[in-house]
């Protein structure tokens, strides 16, 4: 979500807390968006229908030049703000600031909340024994992109104009998915005691691409092994309606192997499983022949890039 304008001169950027958020607010719930108000508007009234409990919003607003921040003021709602598009990981690190509850939850502007989506991440939530653990809802997903930790393909539609959210209200809790491993990606939760542990999203990955498996690795290096997404948990995902947009977008790949030293694929493969079906708390790879090689091959491609 970073444009080029952005390398060359720096954006204005403000805050703006609205000073209504409940006091049994549950999650902070954080929303980049650029330009997307359409989407933006069904996102947040998802949240607002299909939510259990009491949730803080908070919206980043990246240029905001299509009536977003006119209609995030009219509805009162907590946000940040750019001139400029800034990406995801300075929109998210800003909007933090805001944050008034325990909890942080990363939600995207093309994604629609189903009812409870709340409850099941918060039943999960009240079984840790510490703050140590990334959870995650389920996506579902119009098209099948080979994606195991997604319900795919259910299709209620791409856009908002062939949107059939009564389908999807009847259908979403018949679809098979149980708990899976290694989730990276949003709508996430967290406690905010650990993202501000890991310093938040890294922005040398703006404008985003590859920053959440960045973030997950960072967690893991802080000794997180309960890497969760939650079958019931469900989240009506449209597909790249923000990322599609871009015209300026970082290698993520090759700088998270530089940083790391090893793959993003060989990360989420080896060490999150992601994917796979949940069955206990993560751990250290065993050190297989395979598992050595793999290794290797990508020390080869650090040195080679």
């Amino acid at each position: 979500m970073l444009s080029s304008q952005f390398l060359l001169s720096a954006p204005q950027v403000s805050l703006h807390p609205s000073k209504t958020v409940s006091e049994n607010a549950l999650f902070s719930i954080v929303i980049p968006s650029w330009n997307n108000l359409e989407f933006l508007k069904m996102c947040v009234a998802s949240l607002q229908k299909n939510s259990r409990y009491a949730h803080q919003i908070i919206i980043h607003l990246n240029e905001a030049n299509d009536g977003s921040r006119v209609w995030v003021d009219e509805n009162n709602l907590d946000y940040s703000y750019s001139e400029q598009n800034i990406g995801i990981c300075y929109a998210m690190n800003m909007a933090r600031t805001l944050v008034k509850t325990e909890y942080l939850v990363y939600f995207n502007d093309d994604m629609y909340a189903c009812p409870d989506w709340d409850y099941w991440l918060y039943e999960e939530i009240k079984e840790q024994r510490d703050s140590f653990f990334f959870i995650s809802s389920t996506m579902i997903e119009p098209r099948e992109t080979g994606n195991a930790c997604v319900i795919a393909p259910f299709d209620c539609g791409s856009n908002l104009k062939d949107f059939d959210e009564q389908k999807l209200l009847e259908n979403f809790e018949q679809l098979e998915k149980v708990d899976w491993q290694g989730t990276t990606w949003p709508p996430s939760v967290l406690p905010v005691l650990l993202w501000d542990m890991v310093g938040g999203y890294s922005t040398e990955f703006s404008p985003g691409m590859y920053s959440d498996p960045d973030f997950a690795m960072k967690l893991w290096q802080l000794g997180v092994r309960y890497f969760k997404g939650v079958g019931k948990s469900r989240i009506y995902h449209f597909m790249s309606k923000s990322t599609g947009k871009l015209t300026f977008k970082a290698n993520g790949s090759r700088m998270f192997l530089n940083k790391w030293g090893l793959s993003s694929k060989f990360f989420t493969h080896h060490y999150l499983r992601r994917g796979e079906v949940w069955t206990e708390v993560l751990s250290m790879p065993r050190e297989s022949i395979k598992l050595k090689l793999y290794r290797l091959l990508n020390q080869i491609k650090k040195r080679l890039r």
